[in-house]
């Protein structure tokens, strides 16, 4: 029998994966131990409310101090080590300890959001938009996805499935507080892929209610096609001695509310739900059957590691129903960097998007004045036009050595006491935030790539914003 080259390939790389896995880094009890008080899918006639579910996830956060915490040491040569109790990066340390679920009630709510963090994340990542939608009278419910918020060895079984499940337990208790008023879902990553997910269940009629809109941000529609692949690593990584397999990489855990080592099943699972979500959405476009999805506002970094512009119009946006949803870009800095130095400039694609008149949604573009100029404005077009809107001036600047936001910088605000501008007033917590730092590689325990990506939202401001005019416009029309 003849194997094809890329098969060959694939074998080669799983092989030298495996010579590496045996040798690399040590698991230590976070990458090892299993949570058995985890939701799953299964779980559905248990764990029937949201109650049930926070009640859940109170022994499963027992279980990490009995399981993790217990057998982590302690005093300074533990400073950065998230599972030490009373570390810097111990987020017992930070209160409240917003790896968990949250929920912000409302006396009168004007309607009901949900909030679905990313891959690896925690609710961490909507500490700042949660506050602001409660002081704009919505009741919030931040969700802890299964897998997620307690030790990295949860993403080696966790499947989107389950996460699905969770969401629709936290829509279920949304709908009980409301009495008819709307529920918007927003989510980050994948959580946008959930939440399209969702609306995909409600339109189909297998759960209820159709979302009254959405909004992602660095939404996942696709990653790359590779990671159908690393489902034979991860099957390889069974056999005895080869555990190491289950990692796309391992990494010191320094991160209170996000895990900086990454299960190769986390991978997996994303790349089934985009494939997933991406197939129901054309099949409905295709069938002339989309008319009813909703109204949907995206924010996205035109550079993006994660997700692909491409693949954000493509799967996405150019097949939802025309002139009800809007696309809000953020430019590289044209004033600090020039396109000479960029591996892939993403100003052709931007300049496209702009000018076609064929795009039936709307694109707002915030991008310096001028190529010269640090400050930043607002460029407008509407759906199915070409027309671009005079600039609108923001009163904001890049700020000095930010070259681009990322994929996981848009939630953040640059005053976050984790990933901000600056560090907080108390040494006894880590910092993850914007340092000028120089020196030898090698010498700081963070790694070096680490922290180059800008880890806060300079412009935050216009996402919260463009996002609560979005949600109050929608329940001024209802």
């Amino acid at each position: 029998m003849r194997i094809g080259k890329r098969v060959r390939i694939a074998l080669v790389g799983l092989l030298l994966a495996s010579l590496q896995g045996c040798s690399g880094p040590d698991l230590k009890p976070w990458h090892t131990e299993r949570l058995t008080a985890e939701f799953d899918a299964g779980m559905t006639e248990e764990i029937r409310t949201f109650d049930d579910y926070l009640q859940l996830e109170d022994r499963l956060f027992v279980e990490l101090k009995e399981k993790v915490y217990a057998h982590t040491g302690t005093g300074p040569e533990y400073a950065l080590v998230r599972y030490s109790a009373g570390s810097a990066a111990d987020p017992l340390v930070r209160q409240p300890n917003w790896n968990h679920s949250f929920e912000i009630p409302n006396d009168n709510p004007v309607g009901g959001v949900l909030l679905l963090h990313g891959m690896s994340d925690s609710p961490y990542t909507y500490r700042a938009l949660g506050k602001a939608l409660g002081e704009n009278g919505y009741w919030v419910i931040g969700l802890r996805l299964p897998g997620h918020g307690t030790a990295p060895s949860g993403l080696t079984r966790v499947t989107w499935q389950d996460m699905a499940a969770a969401v629709q337990i936290a829509v279920a208790h949304l709908v009980s507080k409301l009495n008819d008023k709307p529920v918007h879902i927003v989510g980050y990553s994948t959580g946008a892929g959930l939440a399209l997910n969702f609306a995909l269940d409600a339109l189909d009629g297998s759960t209820s209610p159709l979302p009254a809109s959405l909004v992602l941000i660095s939404p996942a529609i696709g990653i790359h096609s590779a990671a159908a692949l690393a489902v034979w690593s991860d099957r390889i990584s069974r056999v005895p001695g080869l555990a190491g397999l289950r990692w796309a990489q391992i990494q010191p855990e320094f991160d209170p509310y996000k895990y900086n080592s990454f299960a190769i099943n986390g991978g997996t699972q994303v790349h089934n739900m985009t494939r997933a979500v991406a197939r129901r959405i054309r099949e409905r476009a295709e069938s002339g059957s989309a008319d009813n999805f909703p109204p949907t506002l995206v924010f996205k970094s035109t550079v993006d590691a994660t997700v692909t512009n491409e693949a954000l119009i493509d799967r996405l946006l150019a097949r939802l129903p025309p002139n009800r949803n809007e696309l809000v870009l953020f430019d590289v800095n044209r004033s600090a960097i020039k396109s000479r130095l960029m591996i892939n400039d993403p100003g052709p694609f931007t300049a496209r998007l702009m000018t076609d008149r064929s795009l039936p949604f709307a694109v707002e573009l915030i991008t310096n004045e001028n190529p010269e100029s640090s400050k930043v404005v607002s460029r407008r077009k509407p759906p199915i036009s070409n027309t671009v809107f005079p600039d609108e001036p923001l009163n904001i600047a890049w700020p000095r050595g930010v070259i681009s936001l990322s994929h996981v910088a848009l939630p953040f605000p640059p005053d976050d006491p984790l990933y901000g501008r600056g560090p907080p007033t108390s040494d006894d917590v880590i910092f993850l935030g914007q340092m000028a730092i120089q020196g030898e590689r090698g010498l700081l325990k963070i790694p070096t790539d680490w922290m180059l990506r800008l880890r806060h939202n300079p412009f935050y401001p216009v996402l919260e914003s463009r996002m609560l005019e979005w949600l109050n416009d929608f329940e001024g029309k209802n």
